[in-house]
């Protein structure tokens, strides 16, 4: 079974979404292919209770559509999946549901992509050929769990964050949560709110700054020059926050809008979890070296034992396992070989949205600049499917 289409998009989040959204106002054909059940499953399925988005609203806009005048500075969750759901309304976008792709072949000799999907519910494979390709599969594809001796055999609970929704069953429970980045800051705080004799590993240097501190730089960088932006930061989170090199958080070399463009690392949001630290309620561990049934052994040979322990340690990419002729854009890991803002286009009509590291914000340059690349190429050539 063959479909045609001019373009094929892979993903149906926040980027697929984007893109679609995009081609359909330059009314540009386009099939997009989702394999979970829903759009935007991350946010839907893979997201704890009391997550909000971490940038104000006006950095958080998908292209061609705002939020509600009511809507808060900070979305919610689930604010967000119902501004996912009018955005498909609004744009009649309608993905393919439950459609795994198991590779994309770029032809040659065709001068097009080849792509084979399979329908989970029903085992009915189809070709989708397509004159461009959207790879917008997300950098949140999988979880990502490091490599620790004796994990296998941990006498506890180990979950990725993706799965964590609340610290309310691990009240009274000694729980470690091992990364320090946005999700795992506040999953700290939430297991500690919720009386979880709580830890956290932080095994890099991190910025900590408040959503006001963050919001302002955003603000300023669109107008100042980024290192007099990333100075000021600096400044106003030690005179809010003080030395934390004491308690364990150590600030990276590079200022925040510098350590992102360079590794896409962010600046922590601080919901609390700071002053939890300080007071000694949250505890600040060195990285793990091994563990020992529900021991848990630190680079520092401190040692204690833990019900629980959390994974906030991010994800991959997986777009290379079904990308087969992606070298020209990707990496070996996935994401894109150039830096931002040059990475979303690749050889033969091949594209990515929302792999470069950059949030919400980034999706949205990215689709447009997908869209309107396409026009550019689809107004002058008239393409021959068959």
């Amino acid at each position: 079974m063959e479909e045609q289409t001019i373009v094929l998009i892979v993903g149906a989040g926040p980027a697929g979404l984007a893109t679609a959204a995009c081609l359909a106002q330059l009314s540009i054909p386009y099939v997009i292919v989702e394999r979970e059940d829903c759009s935007a499953s991350l946010w839907r399925n893979r997201a704890y209770d009391r997550l909000k988005l971490h940038l104000a609203k006006e950095f958080c806009e998908l292209p061609h559509m705002s939020y509600p005048p009511d809507a808060p500075t900070y979305i919610p969750k689930d604010q967000f999946v119902k501004y996912l759901d009018s955005y498909i309304e609004r744009f009649d976008i309608q993905p393919k549901y439950n459609t795994t792709i198991e590779s994309c072949t770029y032809d040659e000799g065709k001068e097009c992509w080849f792509s084979l999907a399979c329908d989970v519910v029903t085992s009915v494979v189809v070709r989708y050929k397509s004159k461009f390709l959207v790879v917008a599969s997300g950098e949140n594809s999988a979880a990502n769990i490091p490599v620790i001796p004796g994990l296998h055999d941990f006498t506890g609970v180990a979950i990725h964050s993706s799965l964590y929704k609340s610290g309310v069953i691990y009240s009274w429970k000694n729980a470690l949560v091992l990364g320090c980045g946005n999700s795992g800051m506040e999953i700290a705080y939430d297991l500690a709110s919720h009386g979880a004799n709580t830890s956290i590993v932080v095994r890099s240097p991190v910025h900590v700054m408040t959503k006001e501190i963050i919001r302002l730089g955003m603000t300023l960088v669109q107008h100042t020059p980024e290192n007099i932006v990333d100075d000021l930061l600096v400044r106003m989170s030690n005179f809010v926050f003080g030395d934390l090199s004491r308690h364990g958080i150590v600030k990276p070399k590079a200022g925040p809008h510098l350590l992102k463009e360079k590794t896409g690392r962010s600046a922590v949001s601080d919901v609390g979890t700071v002053g939890l630290i300080k007071k000694g309620i949250i505890k600040v561990h060195e990285n793990i070296s091994k563990i020992n049934g529900n021991v848990v052994e630190f680079e520092d040979k401190k040692e204690s034992s833990f019900d629980v322990i959390v994974f906030a340690t991010g994800y991959k990419s997986m777009a290379n396992t079904w990308l087969k002729n992606g070298e020209s854009m990707l990496n070996k890991d996935g994401l894109p070989k150039k830096e931002f803002p040059n990475h979303w286009k690749g050889a033969n009509g091949l594209y990515c949205a929302g792999l470069a590291r950059r949030g919400l914000a980034g999706i949205a340059i990215d689709a447009n600049s997908i869209a309107s690349d396409i026009l550019s190429t689809y107004k002058t050539h008239r393409f021959e499917m068959n």
